[in-house]
């Protein structure tokens, strides 16, 4: 987030707009990157409380032991929380993952209290620059085509219409909602720096847990060779996300 990658997470974390007091539920919470901002916000007198699906994350989020914060194992489409238990919630990059998107939404309005704000930022597919390109030429090589999670398109076809992701909100029982594209252009100082990073991407991370540790340098290696082929010193990457604001 520091290193401007996250421009749709940080707008989330404006309109949610923390105070102290309020009780705030993270969606889809991954390590608590969100949760820790938001948990020093809401202190003092407030709670943070994070959920997602996969419990590895849920682990990190709670060995990083944030004040003002719990973490759960959960289903956002499933909450276990009773009506009205929340001030407000954030979801940083997590409905796209979502089967069923209206059932997400639906219980994030259920659980809102009256006026509650929602935020969620969604990456965005755009046509890609030479540095995504070049970079995929290598990772279809090396990894093999990328999994498709036919359960997740029809979510992943109306967060990027963003008419589509407004109206969702609306049928899900929110009084309003608007939808914001928000552009991140990334400046990154050398090849090395954006292959270390991408690197840890769950994009790129979960097809490169299928080769061992020898060949996952090789291929770290070549990426790195190709991309200073064409980019010897700095680049930008350019990069969209929908960021969504609904009011119950």
């Amino acid at each position: 987030m520091a290193h401007g990658e996250a421009r749709g997470r940080l707008r989330v974390l404006e309109l949610v707009h923390a105070r102290p007091g309020m009780r705030i539920l993270d969606l889809a919470c991954g390590p608590g990157t969100l949760a820790r901002r938001l948990a020093a916000q809401v202190a003092p007198g407030g709670e943070v409380v994070g959920v997602d699906l996969a419990p590895g994350m849920i682990e990190l989020a709670q060995a990083a032991r944030i004040p003002n914060a719990r973490f759960e194992v959960m289903d956002i489409e499933q909450l276990s929380f009773g009506g009205a238990s929340f001030d407000a919630a954030a979801c940083g990059h997590g409905l796209q993952f979502a089967p069923d998107l209206g059932a997400a939404l639906r219980e994030a309005r259920r659980v809102l209290r009256p006026a509650g704000q929602l935020a969620a930022s969604v990456p965005v597919d755009t046509t890609k620059d030479l540095v995504w390109s070049l970079l995929d030429d290598v990772v279809d090589r090396w990894l093999g085509p990328a999994p498709q999670a036919a359960d997740q398109r029809s979510t992943r076809d109306a967060v990027s219409d963003m008419e589509r992701f407004r109206q969702a909100a609306v049928d899900a029982g929110f009084a309003t909602a608007d939808v914001e594209s928000i552009e991140e252009n990334v400046k990154w100082p050398s090849a090395e720096q954006f292959v270390s990073q991408f690197a840890g991407w769950w994009f790129y991370a979960s097809r490169m847990e299928v080769i061992d540790d020898d060949r996952r340098q090789e291929f770290i290696d070549e990426a790195v060779k190709t991309l200073r082929v064409s980019y010897p010193g700095s680049f930008e990457t350019t990069g969209r996300n929908h960021v969504l604001f609904a009011v119950a």
